[in-house]
């Protein structure tokens, strides 16, 4: 069996496919992504600036007779089946859930995908921040749309159906951010996301001489029982009494920074600071990605600081060794700006930094943070990769 693919992951689940099967699979692959700016204001309708990354997980998939999906995870070793006829797994945070979640979210949305035999690797780092889970979600739902006939996938309902996977069958009461770009990015360039009407705007990413450092603390989270449903539920409360004053708000999307410096006094503490962190943060994406499409990484880099400080003071859900990683780079020679990405509670930052430093930026993090934490951060440079696809 010969095949030109274009990573050492493809061509280990096309092998381990074929050796499982006997047979030659189509093959699958959707990014991981990591968010450059726009943190935590997906569920309350905002704008989100995330770009794919050259990280992905891979599916090699063929049909089956009948409705049953047989599932085998390299990375962990593991096996799991479900039948789509027969009644649905109860809510997990284990990896099969996300592949049985979308595959029943397709099939009650009318799509009645066939039953499959499926084989998963990835090399996106699990827990860190880059929504390996989106990514698995987006893979498998394009292998199984894919080889039950359904060869034009409509992306944005593959990535609603990611969403619902993850909210009924996982727990977790994700936005729409990691399954949309991961389905829909493009080769150098970030998406603007606007996370209410779903409409997005490929923003040219003219890095020239710099690159995207990702440092990943290590620090495993698991949000659906961390505070991410809290800081929701925080924010919906925000929402609610800020209505007493401005009526025909529905999400904190609609609320201005000066309508809440008007009226944030009818916000309680912690609930304040929450939605300052989610109004003020729309106003820096939407900056970020015009500074991003005119060249700007100066401004860029300066929302971000301002990112992470709101992140880390008011939205609270930053931790030691995420602080640790934004320190050590801020102020470096080369580093335009750097804030931590994803849920938070652990996982990652993302830094701008120019190349020809890129190997004392990562010589610096990692001394300061094994002198705090007594272990190194994983480093990963990466570039915007493009969004699910069939090779």
């Amino acid at each position: 069996m010969t095949s030109p693919l274009p990573s050492p992951l493809a061509e280990q689940v096309e092998t381990a496919f074929w050796h499982r099967y006997g047979e030659r699979p189509r093959l699958f692959c959707a990014p991981g992504r990591v968010n450059l700016i726009g943190e935590h204001t997906d569920y309350n309708d905002g704008f989100v600036l995330p770009m794919a990354i050259d990280r992905s997980t891979w599916v090699a998939a063929t049909p089956r007779a009948d409705r049953r999906v047989e599932l085998h995870s390299l990375n962990l070793h593991a096996r799991a089946h479900f039948d789509l006829d027969g009644p649905a797994g109860k809510q997990s945070h284990q990896w099969s859930a996300y592949v049985e979640g979308i595959a029943r979210v397709l099939d009650k949305w009318g799509a009645r995908p066939k039953g499959a035999n499926l084989v998963i690797a990835t090399d996106i780092p699990l827990g860190a921040g880059l929504s390996s889970s989106a990514a698995l979600e987006i893979a498998a739902g394009l292998a199984l749309l894919s080889v039950s006939g359904h060869e034009e996938v409509d992306r944005v309902q593959l990535a609603r159906a990611g969403q619902k996977a993850e909210h009924d069958y996982v727990g977790t009461k994700c936005g729409i951010m990691d399954q949309y770009v991961s389905a829909m990015a493009r080769v150098d360039h970030a998406l603007l996301i606007d996370c209410r009407s779903l409409d997005a705007k490929q923003i040219p990413m003219k890095l020239t001489d710099h690159a995207l450092l990702i440092l990943d603390t290590g620090v495993k989270h698991e949000l659906a029982t961390s505070a991410y449903n809290q800081r929701r539920a925080e924010c919906e409360e925000g929402t609610r009494l800020l209505r007493r004053a401005l009526p025909n708000i529905r999400a904190l999307r609609d609320v201005t920074p000066k309508d809440l410096e008007q009226h944030e006094h009818l916000l309680p503490d912690p609930i304040r600071r929450r939605v300052r962190h989610v109004v003020h943060e729309n106003e820096r994406t939407l900056r970020a990605s015009r500074a991003l499409k005119e060249g700007n990484l100066t401004e860029v880099g300066r929302l971000m600081a301002e990112s992470h400080q709101s992140l880390r003071d008011d939205y609270e859900v930053s931790c030691p060794e995420l602080d640790t990683l934004v320190e050590a780079v801020t102020g470096q020679p080369g580093v335009i700006g750097s804030r931590m990405t994803g849920g938070g509670f652990g996982g990652s930052t993302i830094t701008i930094v120019r190349k020809d430093a890129v190997e004392s930026v990562i010589a610096k993090a990692t001394e300061l943070f094994a002198q705090r934490h007594q272990r190194d951060p994983r480093a990963l440079l990466t570039t915007a990769a493009a969004g699910a696809r069939e090779l």
